[in-house]
């Protein structure tokens, strides 16, 4: 279990690639995009080589050394032999369908796919391989290298055997896991979404800026971030994604996207990867 796939080089991607290098695994990071390959590979280079002034037991990385565990590919074949894939791509469905058609044929019948999805049924993306029994799904939370627990899913078809590999994976990565089932959400994004969301509604209310907003959180709940913060740091666009797949998968008005969102994608204001969100970054 120490050569990992990593399909996606976005946000998650490059957190679950850090992650990765820094407890010891060899890393074949996937992205159709040249372009995106090396920007993340310039992120995951600054991060490592300052990984001492994390807080935890990490060491600072040298470019020759992340150059031995770090493998960048725009050909998802290369990931065959890996006994575990993570996959991170955006929260589109179709997109997904995609990506597991293509790991179907590539990979062995027991290598263990994991979907790193923030809202989408584990069990609708294990129905496009042959072997639903090795689709799970693990919620990782961002920064993924500073998190010590993850949300892992169990699709209708996870046995036991691959739900211990993956408790495996994720001791390997020095955290533990809280399983649950799935439905569309799952328990953190089901819940959290709706904070975040209603929270756009306020600001666009005219009720409180948004630094009011996660003062209240913050000041008053005791909470670390406020939800608007948490929008910035996760990608607005991302949160977008979500929203509409919860309203999807449950029709309920509730889950209806905030027009200020989609007026702030529309805007290029996306959070902290573009520079400006609901804070200037």
């Amino acid at each position: 279990m120490k050569e990992l796939g990593v399909i996606g080089a976005g946000t998650m991607g490059i957190d679950v690639t850090i992650d990765a290098l820094f407890h010891g695994f060899k890393v074949l990071l996937i992205d159709v995009d040249e372009n995106t390959l090396k920007n993340a590979k310039k992120k995951i280079s600054r991060t490592m080589r300052m990984g001492s002034m994390l807080g935890l037991d990490y060491k600072n990385y040298s470019q020759e050394q992340i150059d031995e565990q770090l493998i960048l590919s725009s050909d998802i074949s290369n990931v065959k032999d890996c006994d575990v894939i993570v996959e991170n791509i955006c929260e589109n469905y179709e997109a997904k369908e995609k990506v597991y058609v293509q790991l179907n044929k590539i990979c062995s019948e027991d290598t263990l796919f994991i979907a790193n999805t923030s809202c989408i049924s584990i069990t609708r993306i294990a129905k496009n391989v042959d072997n639903p029994r090795r689709v799970i799904g693990v919620h990782f939370m961002n920064p993924v290298y500073l998190k010590t627990t993850v949300e892992v899913i169990k699709g209708f078809h996870t046995d036991d055997e691959y739900e211990e590999k993956t408790k495996r994976f994720i001791t390997n990565l020095g955290k533990k896991g809280i399983i649950v089932n799935d439905y569309p959400g799952f328990v953190s994004n089901r819940i959290s979404h709706l904070f975040m969301n209603e929270a756009a509604y306020v600001v666009m209310d005219g009720v409180a800026s948004a630094k009011q907003v996660d003062d209240i959180f913050k000041q008053c709940f005791g909470h670390k971030m406020g939800p608007l913060e948490t929008a910035d740091l996760i990608g607005l666009d991302v949160v977008v994604d979500s929203l509409e797949v919860l309203y999807e998968s449950y029709q309920d008005s509730k889950f209806r996207c905030c027009p200020l969102l989609k007026k702030m994608l529309d805007a290029g204001f996306l959070g902290r990867k573009s520079g400006k969100g609901f804070y200037n970054y």
